[in-house]
């Protein structure tokens, strides 16, 4: 059965929002992929502090969660990240350009690949899901988006305090 046209424009609005904090122009700022778009290796491998996050870091972390709300959506089996662990990642310590263009490369699959699992399944299991629990695979379509605005932000600090670093 065919979607109304309703529903068809809240799916369109879901995808925009996913789209937008990853990589549409919006009015807010940098998405995620334009805040990594000119980053080096060395850059994506500073940390401003011990213990604290790299580029490198929220950019795995990010193809992580996309990962991880498009497993959800499709009820995909866990463990079928590309990367053995989960949530944030223990990177090398410093990365080749080959290295950090996978990073930004997988980033950009995991959000490719979310998109489609949100075009894909009906309107209803977006909306209703499975599970009968609070949160909705909608809800974290939502969210996926809102991190990435978020982590984009985090990304910009870090350049910025990179850059004052260097001088």
């Amino acid at each position: 059965m065919a979607e109304s046209k309703e529903r068809a424009n809240q799916r369109s609005l879901l995808l925009r929002l996913i789209e937008q904090g990853y990589d549409k122009k919006s009015w807010h700022g940098p998405n995620i992929k334009g805040a990594i778009r000119l980053v080096t290796p060395a850059q994506a491998t500073w940390r401003p502090k011990q213990g604290r996050h790299n580029v490198a870091e929220i950019v795995v972390h990010c193809a992580y969660w996309k990962y991880a709300v498009r497993r959800r959506i499709r009820g995909d089996k866990r463990g079928s990240f590309p990367l053995k662990g989960s949530n944030w990642f223990q990177l090398p310590t410093k990365l080749t350009k080959q290295q950090w263009q996978d990073y930004a490369k997988l980033l950009a699959d995991e959000h490719r690949a979310l998109l489609e699992a949100v075009a894909d399944v009906t309107w209803a299991h977006l909306t209703e899901g499975p599970g009968g629990g609070p949160n909705k695979p909608a809800d974290h379509v939502f969210g996926a988006a809102y991190h990435d605005v978020y982590h984009a932000g985090q990304i910009q600090t870090l350049k910025a305090l990179y850059k004052a670093k260097a001088r």
